[in-house]
């Protein structure tokens, strides 16, 4: 039984959206806002920039040609691209003739693609170079039904063979064959899109998973036009907001905030194209919403601290004493707490003076939302950027329900926790302790997956999220760990492995950390060292090292090490301590495969990878 106030919610949210498409969304914004600024480019020159007409007139005319060279409604287009107009561009464009756009992971190797590719029988394919091509043109005899690949860069098009296989076009000349085709036949697209609906595909996304094969979730019209509104609503972000798109747009979350979110509020995207690069793209874009995974704040914080390190003392005095009343502050306005007036005049005056100043050296000084999700967030990272004056909000959610269900809003936030539900959406703990999720932005099942589908949703909707959460007693939702990835030791205790690392991380050496203990009497941990604090720490001691092998090595860097695994410990009860560690002399990263693409741990990756370190921690 759905209670009353939830029903409320829905309706509100239902009334809304009540009929609508992204390809309606899109129409609207442009002609209302067609001359603002909507996607920009950096280039040689500075940005190259698109407005919201010009941009829909280019996803119309790239429709045209979807349409030209015989893409059927419902078909699927695989893309392969970096953040990037012509990554949205392409996407949109497959919208509007009524297929629907894949995102394929870009760290995917050949027999993911191929695996992906043939799961969703893709039937285009638009690449951005040759870095692409090489992945696929070996698995191209895989894939029968894929006949036309559109590459981006015209150098990278492969001459023509005459052996059996996809056409391949540059995308200059698809665009222009698109531009002839609309000015000739503008009321073909037009047609194709008008019969697009609210129940109908907007997109098709593979979970990056971390074990076993990705599986696809399909998220109609309607989910991403509700996640919108809701988003819309726990963030109140400012209409033409600035926004920052660099993380896959494979993931659920960088295609709500980067992809759909913008059409609504007439926004303008700015594209990082590395996510290497972020934090240069900060301080050139200065966006008004900011979302990163733990391992993006994480990586910010590390690089801020560092230069604050390197102030001399006075200003490094000022600036504690202006974070201790910013912290104060936003810790003053979690739900529960009231902020005394002295305490906001305080925090205003430091603000303006102290912290402002630091922001904008960061390009965070626009900032209106920081939000995070995908992992836990450690609590320090948290309490480092309150200490900036930057509240960073949890979010909860899946690609299984069109990203966000849960969050903490900015009159509405309790630390710790993942938020309150998102309006018209349900939320409760099954008796073993799993997050149970209710309400219209849950999918129906996966694609080609009818046994995995089947133990996604009970007969009464309720989507079963395979993490282990609370509720508190004013709604919030804390998630403790993924179900599957709790250790049960020799003696039967139950432990989550996430709290365990994210103290483990708090000291700053620690860039990366794995709990384990299946089935043993006590914990070990893998860790590694942040490459970008660790080499800076190694210069102000003179250690003489730099290089992250050498210093997993030095003594200096091992009893610093030391000291962080013990004061992790320190707050942990007898069973969660910590007994045996190993450094590792490398970092984890997606091309090594310890990572998914949204930069979670592939647990048994890591666990078979570095197997011998293991044992050797049991048996030493």
């Amino acid at each position: 039984m759905v209670n009353d106030d939830v029903l409320r919610q829905r309706r509100d949210v239902e009334d809304e959206i009540s009929g609508r498409t992204v390809v309606d969304m899109l129409r609207e914004t442009a002609r209302e806002e067609g001359g603002a600024p909507a996607l920009s480019d950096r280039t040689d020159d500075g940005w190259s920039t698109l407005t919201w007409a010009e941009y829909r007139q280019r996803v119309v005319e790239l429709a045209a040609a979807y349409i030209g060279i015989g893409v059927r409604p419902g078909e699927t287009v695989a893309l392969m691209l970096a953040n990037r107009s012509e990554h949205l561009i392409a996407d949109l464009g497959a919208v509007h003739a009524g297929a629907v756009p894949c995102t394929v992971y870009a760290t995917f190797a050949p027999d993911q693609i191929a695996y992906v590719v043939a799961d969703c029988s893709a039937r285009v394919a638009v690449l951005e170079g040759g870095d692409q091509l090489d992945r696929w043109l070996p698995i191209l005899g895989r894939l029968p039904e894929l006949h036309t690949v559109v590459v981006l860069d015209p150098t990278a098009v492969p001459e023509p063979t005459g052996e059996p296989g996809p056409e391949f076009i540059s995308w200059d000349d698809f665009q222009a064959m698109g531009r002839r085709r609309h000015a000739a036949s503008p009321d073909l697209v037009e047609t194709r899109a008008a019969a697009v609906g609210p129940g109908d595909n907007a997109t098709l996304l593979y979970t990056s998973g971390t074990t076993g094969d990705p599986k696809g979730v399909h998220e109609t019209h309607h989910q991403v036009l509700y996640q919108v509104t809701v988003s819309m609503r726990a963030a109140s972000l400012p209409h033409n907001c600035v926004t920052l798109s660099y993380l896959p747009l494979a993931h659920i979350a960088e295609r709500i905030l980067s992809a759909y979110l913008p059409i609504r509020l007439a926004g303008h995207i700015h594209f990082c194209p590395d996510p290497a690069q972020l934090g240069a793209y900060l301080a050139m874009v200065r966006p008004n919403l900011l979302f990163g995974v733990p391992r993006v704040w994480e990586k910010i914080r590390a690089s801020l601290a560092g230069a604050l390190a390197a102030a001399p003392e006075e200003q490094r005095t000022a600036i504690e004493a202006a974070s201790e009343a910013a912290r104060a502050y936003i810790e003053g306005g979690e739900v529960g707490r009231t902020r005394a007036p002295e305490l906001v005049e305080r925090f205003e005056a430091v603000d303006r003076e102290v912290l402002a100043p630091i922001r904008a050296l960061a390009g965070l000084d626009r900032v209106h939302t920081c939000l995070t999700a995908a992992a836990p967030m450690p609590p320090e990272v948290l309490r480092f950027f309150s200490g900036l004056g930057l509240l960073v909000r949890d979010i909860y959610g899946m690609t299984e329900n069109c990203g966000a269900v849960t969050l903490n809003q900015s009159g509405a936030y309790r630390f710790g926790s993942v938020g309150l539900p998102a309006d018209g959406m349900e939320i409760r703990v099954a008796d073993d302790g799993e997050i149970l999720v209710r309400g219209p932005l849950n999918i129906t099942g996966y694609l080609n997956r009818p046994e995995d589908s089947a133990g996604l949703l009970d007969a009464d909707g309720w989507l079963y999220t395979g993490d282990v959460g609370r509720i508190d007693e004013d709604g919030f939702l804390y998630v403790i760990d993924r179900k599957k990835e709790l250790m049960i030791t020799a003696g039967g205790e139950n432990i989550a492995p996430a709290m365990i690392e994210n103290l483990l991380k708090e000291h700053p050496l620690i860039g990366q950390a794995l709990a384990y203990c299946d089935s043993r009497p006590y914990p070990v941990a893998l860790l590694t060292l942040d490459a970008e604090v660790a080499p800076g720490w190694a210069r102000q001691r003179d250690v003489g090292q730099s290089g992250l092998a050498e210093l997993a090595e030095h003594p200096e860097v091992l009893a610093a090490v030391e000291q962080g695994v013990a004061e992790a410990n320190r707050r942990l009860s007898r069973v969660q301590q910590v007994k045996r560690w190993a450094l590792l002399p490398v970092e984890w990263t997606v091309e090594g495969e310890e990572l998914t693409p949204s930069l979670k741990l592939k647990r048994r990756v890591i666990q078979r990878k570095y197997a011998d370190a293991l044992e050797r921690l049991y048996s030493d």
